[in-house]
């Protein structure tokens, strides 16, 4: 799964990676936790990128309940074209969600020891992320979820899930919306994913409320 990431690039390093116009209320963030709002990039009808705010939890459209939203952080990919909470959103409403790393945690005997998930460099990259529209009486909610799928050999030493990594190559064919038979298990993570490190860091990271540097020491 992916359940704690990090965006820690500079405002105009995303305008300039994303091909978007403009980003408002930008800030850095070490410790992104589901349930608030975490920035998207979507395609408008005329083809360019807009940068948007999603609720990080995914609500579907049919949803009675936003709760549901807590259970639906990540979306495996295997399964979206079957699954009702993600199946029109595959189709319809794909997204791209900005990255610098993410945690994972692996159990050990003495306990979870996180790990940060990154390039070298610590350049920006994305996920494959769906979003969805939901409405009741007076409450509207745009919320997202990010794609995951079965751990690489690398990955796997400490999880068996990890988010899918589109490339840069490859955005405009995910977030394309006239077209609605993207197969996500063709991008290929096993080169997305080659550069990646995986660095132990400290339990500071444990809680969402410590959101600073001292997260990746």
């Amino acid at each position: 799964m992916c359940g704690r990431f990090l965006l820690i690039a500079t405002e105009q390093q995303i305008i300039d990676h994303f091909s978007l116009r403009r980003l408002a209320n930008y800030q850095p963030d070490y410790n992104i936790p589901p349930g608030q709002k975490i920035l998207n990039v979507v395609q408008l009808e005329d083809g360019s990128n807009k940068a948007v705010y999603l609720h990080w939890g995914l609500i579907p459209s049919w949803s009675k309940d936003r709760s549901i939203g807590n259970r639906l952080i990540n979306a495996r990919a295997e399964t979206l074209a079957e699954k009702p909470s993600f199946r029109t959103a595959y189709r319809k409403r794909r997204c791209l969600i900005p990255a610098t790393g993410f945690y994972e945690w692996h159990r050990t005997e003495s306990g979870k020891q996180p790990y940060h998930i990154h390039y070298p460099d610590n350049r920006l990259f994305a996920f494959a992320g769906l979003w969805e529209h939901w409405e009741i009486e007076t409450e509207t909610v745009y919320s997202c979820t990010i794609v995951t799928t079965g751990a690489d050999a690398k990955i796997a030493s400490i999880h068996d899930r990890m988010p899918v990594v589109i490339r840069p190559e490859q955005y405009l064919a995910w977030l394309d919306k006239k077209s609605e038979a993207v197969d996500v298990l063709s991008f290929d993570q096993s080169v997305a994913y080659r550069d990646m490190r995986l660095t132990p860091v400290s339990n500071r990271v444990n809680n969402p409320a410590h959101n600073d540097a001292d997260c990746l020491s």
